[in-house]
């Protein structure tokens, strides 16, 4: 044996004490650390040799890379979706790492029980039947990829043919619409064969990012076969949501399957004030939610619901003597692109397990509240224009004065307070402030108001 690898085994305890120092100071120092931090130029070093050991590495990451990571997880970063990682995750994730499960193959220990006992208590929290299943996979582009998948598989189906075994040019051109669709669909479609030029924008509703579903009824109408329909449940520039309901209902008359984009607008689910906004969700095919956005747990985390896991199984088997018969109950590799992952279900299964679904109502509760509270200052100050009503966690608003937003992206994060990202609403260049934060309150819209106030005056 190596003997750095001997002496990091014989005192890896204290190393995991000196690791456990460094992350308890970094999270201590959220507060003061910057948002953000423009990255500079870093001169790569050299492959190490021999190496320095394990507390050699960590005494060179403090040194060289630690400074210039972002305050990401801290309650003023804004930009993006982005949670942090509750406590109670936080050490699901050590664990995670610790025990170093790989839970896509059910022979060797209880992992794989672990995760689907998450993907239930999940599948409850957003109003999903028992009808549902569902895996992890590592983010809502990846959650994105799976359920069309599972769609494409499901228009050949509908026409008599196999994808899965013949293709995707068996299938001949595909329709796929959706009225404000996530550039992560864009990227599914180029991934899967179905093309980029599959998707079919409907028009939206005045003033709105929902779908004007007469308006997708007339598309429909037109369609000589099935299609895709991928609704939002959340828009990412406004959370705006289309109607569920009135879509599902649609499929009385019309072929189509139904996939749902929730990556975060889901969790609307937890908070009875805004749980009408997820009503029909139960009625899709395939569903979308990603987890490090607000549920809070470390990156990378999400999970793929759908109704037809036959032919989610169809898809993703894969048949190899090493890995035993597939049974009643398929392994997780059999479900998912990945053959192998760590154990992503464990930091939910902790955080579910510690705050349970009060504590995560409040979470959503209060980012909601505290996204209103800065839209309405937004809205009242002669520095900036409000482009859409706060309808959940997203603040979508512009300069009064035309200023150029990549610009003042850059200026904000370099002040350091908050970090907000750029974005375009209704043919306007635009700023969006997104809370998914466990950690942020009240005083930290005070702060960043007061940033925004300052940079504004600052340029006029």
């Amino acid at each position: 044996m190596d003997p750095r690898l001997a002496d990091d085994l014989h005192t890896l305890p204290d190393l995991l004490d000196a690791a456990s120092k460094l992350a308890a100071e970094a999270l201590a120092g959220l507060d003061r650390r910057a948002a953000a931090v423009p990255p500079l130029p870093v001169a790569p070093a050299p492959l190490p040799a021999a190496g320095a050991g394990a507390r050699g590495a960590l005494d060179e990451f403090a040194r060289r890379w630690e400074p210039g990571f972002a305050a990401s997880a801290g309650p003023r970063y804004l930009g993006f979706v982005t949670g942090g990682a509750t406590p109670a995750s936080l050490a699901g994730d050590w664990l995670t790492a610790a025990y170093d499960q790989n839970p896509a193959s059910g022979m060797d220990s209880s992992a794989q029980d672990l995760e689907r006992e998450t993907v239930g208590w999940l599948a409850e929290l957003f109003g999903l039947g028992p009808e549902f299943s569902g895996a992890f996979v590592t983010g809502a582009t990846m959650s994105t990829v799976t359920g069309l998948a599972i769609a494409r598989e499901w228009l050949g189906e509908r026409i008599g043919v196999t994808v899965s075994t013949e293709g995707a040019a068996a299938l001949g051109p595909v329709t796929v619409l959706s009225g404000s669709p996530h550039s992560s669909v864009l990227k599914a479609l180029s991934f899967l064969g179905m093309g980029r030029s599959a998707l079919r924008q409907v028009p939206v509703l005045p003033g709105r990012e929902a779908i004007d579903v007469a308006k997708l009824a007339e598309a429909l109408e037109t369609l000589d076969g099935p299609a895709v329909v991928v609704a939002n449940a959340g828009t990412v520039n406004t959370v705006d949501f289309d109607d569920l309901r009135a879509i599902a209902a649609l499929k009385q008359r019309y072929d189509f399957w139904l996939h749902v984009d929730a990556a975060f607008g889901a969790f609307a689910a937890l908070a009875p004030a805004h749980a009408a906004l997820t009503a029909g969700l139960d009625q899709a095919d395939s569903v979308v939610v990603d987890l490090h956005k607000w549920l809070n747990v470390p990156y990378d985390s999400a999970v793929q619901f759908t109704r037809r896991r036959d032919l989610q199984l169809r898809v993703f088997s894969n048949n190899a003597a090493y890995l035993g018969e597939i049974g009643d109950t398929p392994d997780f590799l059999h479900l998912t692109p990945e053959n192998s992952r760590r154990l992503r279900a464990l930091p939910a299964w902790f955080s579910l397990v510690a705050y349970g679904r009060a504590g995560h109502r409040e979470i959503v509760e209060r980012c909601v509240a505290l996204a209103r509270d800065l839209g309405a200052r937004i809205d009242g100050s002669p520095h900036w224009h409000l482009l859409a009503p706060v309808r959940l966690n997203v603040v979508c608003f512009t300069p009064a004065v035309e200023r150029d937003i990549d610009a003042l992206v850059r200026a904000i994060a370099e002040e350091g307070t908050t970090f907000l990202t750029p974005t375009a609403y209704d043919g306007r260049p635009a700023l969006r402030a997104a809370f998914s934060n466990w950690r942020t309150t009240g005083a930290d819209v005070d702060r960043v108001f007061a940033v925004l106030e300052r940079l504004a005056a600052g340029s006029s």
